[in-house]
């Protein structure tokens, strides 16, 4: 039974498939990834893993998670993270996840916090087409309208207007995993995955 792991982003390359293709891909690192928690669903009301990772000095950890990770062994963990599984027995407490739970031609799923790109107008956040270029146009840019006068009187929830872009959980499906190593605990993925460099994302096995 898989769970997943969290891995930081290293980067972005490019290699040669046997036919001669160039692939994009990226490089993310993992580090110790510990199971902290077992949840099943007489005692919790659902079967997950709590995964904790990014190692601590214990010192710096408050009193309260100190105390969690009491039973899983004297390291020390900033954060915490969890997985769906269905058969939470196969885990222990304390088990160590490794980037060779995951194995090269699997399909994953890939979750980390995209890009913020800022206040952005309406072409750029939503594609929006612009006006005429010509001279005279007073509408190169604009929205357009946005809602009726009299009836209804407002502009309707959720309409497409400029506003922050980015920075938002995004997850992607059905990324292939091209190259793993668990000597130097690498994974590498086809094509491209959210946030920038050193994000950590959070990768689990892809459901079907």
């Amino acid at each position: 039974m898989q769970a997943g792991l969290f891995a930081k982003k290293v980067g972005m390359t490019q290699i040669f498939d046997q036919s001669g293709t160039i692939l994009p891909v990226t490089i993310l690192k993992t580090g110790l990834c510990q199971v902290s928690q077992i949840k099943t669903v007489t005692t919790d009301g659902y079967n997950a893993v709590q995964i904790a990772y990014g190692e601590e000095k214990l010192e710096k950890i408050n009193k309260p998670t100190r105390g969690h990770l009491k039973k899983v062994g004297d390291r020390g963990f900033k954060s915490f993270g969890e997985f769906r599984v269905s058969k939470p027995e196969e885990f222990k407490l304390g088990q160590i996840i490794k980037v060779d739970t995951f194995s090269v031609g699997q399909k994953v799923r890939v979750t980390g916090k995209s890009i913020g790109k800022g206040f952005q107008g309406n072409q750029k956040r939503h594609n929006f087409s612009r006006g005429p270029m010509t001279h005279g146009s007073k509408n190169h840019r604009l929205p357009g309208s946005i809602g009726a006068g009299s009836t209804p009187g407002r502009v309707y929830p959720g309409k497409k207007m400029a506003g922050q872009l980015g920075g938002g959980m995004v997850t992607l499906k059905n990324t292939e995993v091209l190259y793993v190593n668990s000597e130097d605990n690498i994974i590498v993925l086809k094509g491209s995955v959210p946030g920038k460099k050193n994000t950590i994302l959070k990768i689990q096995p892809q459901k079907y």
